[in-house]
């Protein structure tokens, strides 16, 4: 028998049920996965809620990236192989035992991570790179502000973002999580509580303000964050964890700046050459050991409503990941 995490009910995430299936017979193109660890997102939270722009018929099962082995190759499927260690990328269903896909939601597991690294990796940073070098045209010398360094996707910029070679200025809550931020290459950290960030900015660059500011959190972050841009600046909307900002037009124009709205997944799917690119990229940062995703919290699959209310209260730093043990 096969578990899997099921929503039969919009809601919070006790809610959900983790229940057992027999497990499905392959068609003709499909391969299946015993899935080793599945990656938490905020997305999967939003969507089991009902809150998220997908809105799967019900019942679902949450979860949109995991890793794992192949198990066993369908009758015209080409380019995988039992034994072959992949990176599953779906739009929900990750949070189970297996996986039935396509080989084209596989992607080779970098050989430098294990399980969670690997079931953790591609939406955080994928988001990022699409942000900063798609959207955003991040380039070497400039500033770069990160709210929300400490979460997945925040962290992934920050690396990337250093990378790149811009000065990473590192927001985030706590001051464990702006160590891990430091960690992986931020420059200057800026804790939300004991200093309005508007100030640091404006501070740490001698009144210049960011050139590109990464935005996961919106509501008044967003709307601070225009008064700390330098002329040209563009502010990558990421998500809404803290609420909807609103645009002051009048500071936009007064800077020359851009809004740019982040769906990293969707411009893949309207533009695939986009999407080739930047898996490569990514694939080939992590063998060289540039990028990692920081893995916080690696809880077994029973534990899948404590692991997401990890990223509700913001306790997670980095990623979470389910392990199916």
């Amino acid at each position: 028998m096969v578990r899997a995490v099921v929503c039969r009910e919009l809601g919070a995430p006790e809610r959900l049920l983790l229940e057992e299936f027999p497990p499905r017979a392959l068609k003709p193109g499909e391969v299946r996965v015993a899935i080793r660890a599945a990656g938490l997102n905020f997305p999967d939270v939003l969507m089991a809620a009902g809150e998220y722009q997908l809105k799967p018929e019900l019942p679902f099962t949450p979860g949109m990236e995991a890793a794992g082995d192949v198990t066993e190759v369908g009758a015209e499927a080409r380019g995988v192989a039992v034994g072959d260690k992949v990176i599953v990328k779906m739009r929900h269903g990750a949070f189970a035992d297996e996986a039935v896909v396509t080989p084209s939601q596989l992607t080779p597991m970098p050989s430098t991570f294990d399980y969670a690294e690997a079931a953790t990796y591609l939406a955080g940073h994928g988001t990022a790179y699409h942000a900063l070098i798609d959207r955003g045209r991040l380039e070497p010398g400039e500033v770069l502000l990160v709210h929300g360094a400490g979460g997945g996707v925040g962290l992934a910029a920050v690396e990337i973002g250093k990378m790149l070679g811009a000065t990473v200025i590192a927001t985030a809550s706590s001051d464990e999580k702006l160590a891990i931020a430091k960690s992986r290459g931020a420059d200057h950290l800026v804790r939300y509580d004991q200093e309005p960030f508007r100030e640091a900015v404006k501070r740490i660059t001698d009144g210049r303000g960011a050139d590109v500011v990464f935005d996961p959190v919106g509501g008044e972050v967003f709307e601070d964050s225009m008064r700390c841009i330098a002329w040209g600046a563009r502010l990558l909307v990421i998500g809404f964890t803290g609420g909807i900002g609103s645009a002051k037009t009048n500071l936009l124009l007064i800077k020359g700046a851009s809004v740019l709205g982040v769906r990293a997944g969707e411009a893949v799917r309207k533009n695939p050459a986009l999407g080739e690119v930047r898996l490569k990229a990514l694939l080939r940062w992590a063998e060289e050991g540039k990028l990692r995703p920081n893995v916080s919290h690696r809880l077994p699959l029973k534990d899948y409503a404590k692991a997401m209310r990890l990223l509700i209260d913001r306790k997670a730093i980095g990623r979470v990941a389910l392990l199916m043990e």
